[in-house]
């Protein structure tokens, strides 16, 4: 199973294979097999002792607006009643594309729902400091392995109109200087832009050598200057990092940092960019700020990148090293490229970006696990739901040797990525970690009414989605598959025709029937 985690997880399409329907080795080869279903399917008969769920067939209701959100809040910045209409309209809605931003770093915890505007400010500050010190780190251990950037030696310091230093560099072979200061921090003046889609994005160089193209490179430099610069990681952390724990127990993270960054890199650079025209000031930085960026966390191999693409690839880098040292125990593996994207895509400072990218991963880390027991876990719950539901399907499926719901391993791994558009995508993962947040917050049990009794918030509502996708084929998969290849293609040829909110609307009405049972 090891092997599984080391497959190509780039954006092209998975081919089909050929081989025997019945091998095991076969289904890993086929890593990401697409497992989706037209929008127009609807459960066939196999109902009769399900409940009439309020999520069928009912009216769309809108996202969360902007002008709602800012309502939201107490005069002294605490979610109303503690964030209970909050996540219900998240749950029902999704969120409106301009507040995503902000909302996100609710749903994934890097605020709790009880938290002041103050409160918010001071947490904010420590994860910034703490996102730094990873990046410090990431730079020693680029050092330890031999590793350094032609960059430019700083020359000088100054301010800019928000108050934040700026080092001025020249050219220089040696990356001493340079690389110990941050690569990748915006203005904190940025504001978000009126257009529903027109989300601001984070600068790996936030000079503003982009209106004159004859300034130096500068890169943003944190709260204190001198002492950042003149910081050295201590003999007690260096040997922390570098896995020279007295019990020689320690995997070498130095060794394995080196594995990490060529994998992150090579992933980087191969990112679908089907965010794009999401984030339009992002897809609008110049060739020259995008090289310096890349530059500036040692990313290669990307000329025939545009430079939008260049850009975002710069930045995932240089989070997805970050969170390879903040859990060493997965480090990095292919597939955390696809969950971290759609994030860099709406949040603007890279230290957020984090954040809520370990928050997701909170929920998402058992996928990049050695063992594969949380990949296996989720597979047999997929199973259960689709038994429970409907026995026919389940016992054709057992005829063809796909009981265990094995063609839907990408689904589970990437939580729906390869089978979504990105707008899809982040409607799917906003109700699904509101229903994540409802719970963390104790709302699911004894907040929620009516709605709570009849579908809860579930830890697992991705289950259930990749469930009622399967039975939304249902018909399909027994009058016409013989095999499991059958199944294989049709699954490839499925790739983005998904209803998202269809999907949703069944898998709650699954939760409805079965939470009790599975």
């Amino acid at each position: 199973m090891k092997s599984l985690r080391r497959i190509n997880t780039s954006s092209s399409s998975s081919s089909s294979s050929t081989s025997s329907p019945s091998s095991w080795v076969h289904l890993r080869s086929v890593l990401f097999i697409v497992t989706s279903s037209s929008s127009s399917s609807a459960f066939s008969s196999c109902e009769k002792d399900s409940l009439k769920s309020p999520w069928s067939h009912r009216r769309r209701k809108h996202a969360l607006s902007p002008r709602r959100w800012k309502n939201i809040f107490t005069p002294d910045g605490r979610l109303c009643d503690g964030g209970v209409k909050f996540l219900k309209k998240v749950r029902s809605g999704g969120i409106h594309p301009s507040i995503r931003a902000e909302v996100w770093q609710f749903l994934l915890g890097i605020y709790e729902l009880d938290t002041t505007q103050e409160e918010r400010d001071a947490i904010k500050t420590q994860k910034r400091k703490e996102y730094e010190k990873l990046r410090r780190q990431c730079r020693r251990l680029l050092k330890h392995n031999g590793e350094s950037f032609k960059l430019k030696k700083p020359i000088g310091i100054s301010s800019n109109e928000d108050g934040g230093n700026f080092i001025h560099c020249r050219d220089t072979s040696s990356s001493e200087d340079v690389v110990s200061a941050r690569e990748s921090l915006s203005s904190e003046g940025g504001s978000l832009m009126d257009e529903a889609e027109d989300l601001p994005v984070n600068s790996l160089d936030t000079s503003t050598a982009d209106t004159d193209s004859s300034s130096d490179f500068s890169i943003e430099e944190p709260e204190n200057t001198q002492t950042f610069l003149a910081a050295e990681t201590s003999e007690e952390e260096e040997c922390s990092i570098l896995g020279e724990n007295s019990g020689g127990t320690k995997p070498n993270t130095a060794e394995n940092f080196d594995t990490w960054k060529r994998t992150i890199r090579l992933d980087a650079v191969r990112a679908n960019s089907d965010w794009v025209v999401y984030s339009p000031t992002q897809a609008a930085v110049t060739e020259d700020r995008a090289r310096r960026s890349a530059m500036a966390v040692g990313l290669k191999d990307y000329d025939h990148l545009e430079p939008c693409n260049i850009f975002h690839a710069a930045r995932l880098v240089a989070i997805l090293e970050a969170y390879a040292l903040y859990d060493t125990e997965i480090g990095y593996c292919q597939g955390m490229s696809d969950l971290l994207s759609p994030i860099i895509a709406v949040i603007e400072e890279d230290h957020l970006a984090f954040w809520c990218f370990v928050g997701f991963m909170k929920r998402a880390r058992h996928n990049f696990l050695i063992d594969e027991k949380g990949i296996k876990r989720q597979l047999d719950t997929v199973a259960k739901i689709i038994k429970s539901k409907d026995s026919h399907l389940y016992r054709h499926l057992e005829k063809l040797e796909a009981a265990g719901c094995h063609f839907v391993y990408r689904m589970v791994l990437v939580l729906f990525r390869r089978e979504l558009s990105f707008e899809q995508t982040v409607c799917l993962w906003e109700v699904m970690w509101a229903d994540q947040a409802a719970i963390r917050a104790g709302i699911g049990k004894s907040a929620w009414g009516r709605i709570r009794q009849r579908a809860p918030p579930t830890e697992d509502l991705l289950l259930y989605a990749i469930a009622a996708c399967v039975l939304q084929k249902r018909k399909l998969i027994i009058e016409k598959y013989s095999s499991m290849d059958e199944i294989v293609k049709e699954c490839n040829s499925m790739s983005g025709q998904l209803d998202v909110w269809k999907l949703l609307d069944d898998a709650h009405d699954l939760v409805v029937t079965l939470h009790d049972k599975i």
